[in-house]
């Protein structure tokens, strides 16, 4: 009986730590990416300078100024790391056991980056913010992160 106890704490642990690490290994919200091509339009360029930044290019045409902000894509890494719960019985004694390991890297992916053109009109207001074609929202959000309001 001791031990179908010890093994229902075990998969309950596991279960709650498999809940909090799947927490942990979600990239930025695509929906803040999507959100600021429309929470940006009329934004004062002032404001879009200081919350974007400094652009890494510029362009003007038309009475037009289009910035473009790049997000550099990152090499990331998957180390193997892995989180185990054993139970079970050797020798007439049982037990339940909790282990941590990690790999080494050995290879990697790249994650893609993106550019989003923000466009500013004569009048000194955003009137559009774009990005590529089939470009990842994820990896355009860091770009618009800090001009958006928390959602609250």
């Amino acid at each position: 009986m001791g031990r179908v106890r010890s093994l229902g704490a075990a998969v309950i642990l596991l279960g709650g730590m498999s809940a909090i690490l799947a927490g942990c290994a979600t990239g930025p919200d695509p929906e803040v990416a999507r959100r600021a091509q429309t929470a940006m339009v009329g934004m004062p360029k002032a404001d879009l300078l200081a919350c974007a930044g400094v652009p890494d290019r510029q362009a003007m045409a038309s009475g037009r100024e289009y910035y473009t902000y790049v997000a550099r894509p990152t090499a990331a890494y998957s180390p193997g790391s892995s989180i185990g719960i054993g139970a079970g019985s050797f020798g007439g004694s049982g037990g339940v056991g909790l282990g941590l390991g990690f790999g080494v890297p050995v290879g990697g992916t790249t994650a893609a980056g993106c550019e989003a053109t923000v466009v500013v009109g004569p009048r000194g207001t955003v009137e559009q913010v774009s990005y590529p074609a089939g470009a990842s929202l994820s990896a355009c959000t860091p770009i618009v992160s800090n001009c958006m309001a928390p959602r609250g």
